[in-house]
C-alpha cells in the first residue's frame, strides 16, 4: 500500500522542507508514495485527499504540528507521524532548506514507511 503524505508547508525552513522531501519521495519513490499534498490546502481540498488516501503519513516541521492537528481537525489520524526537527534538523527561521536536510528528511520518511 502506498502513502499520501501530508505535509505542513509552514514558512519557516522545516515546514519548507517538508514539502521538499515530500515532493522527492513522490518522484523517487512512486510504488510508496502515491500523492504528496500541503495541509495548508483548502480544507475540503485536503479532506478528499486524505479520505481517498491508502495510508497517511504526516510529515511535519516542528513540535506545533500543525499538519497532524488539521488532519485532526477533519476527523482523521495519520497511520504515521513524523517530524522533521525530531530527524535532527535545526529549526533556523525563514532560511530555505539544504540539500543534505531533505536528503535525511527523505531518508528518515522511507525508514519508517518501509524500504
Amino acid at each position: 500500500m502506498a502513502f499520501t503524505i501530508i505535509t505542513c508547508s509552514g514558512i519557516s525552513n522545516t515546514g519548507k522542507l517538508t514539502t521538499q522531501a515530500g515532493t522527492v519521495l513522490l518522484h523517487r519513490c512512486p510504488a510508496k508514495v502515491e500523492a504528496c499534498t500541503a495541509a495548508t490546502r483548502p480544507t475540503a481540498s485536503l479532506e478528499n485527499t486524505a479520505r481517498q488516501a491508502e495510508k497517511i503519513l504526516v510529515l511535519d516541521g516542528c513540535s506545533d504540528c500543525c499538519g497532524r492537528k488539521k488532519l485532526q481537525a477533519l476527523g482523521i489520524d495519520p497511520h504515521l507521524h513524523l517530524i522533521a526537527t525530531d530527524a535532527g534538523i535545526v529549526k533556523r527561521g525563514m532560511d530555505e532548506p539544504h540539500y543534505e536536510e531533505i536528503e535525511r528528511l527523505a531518508a528518515a520518511v522511507l525508514e519508517a514507511i518501509g524500504r
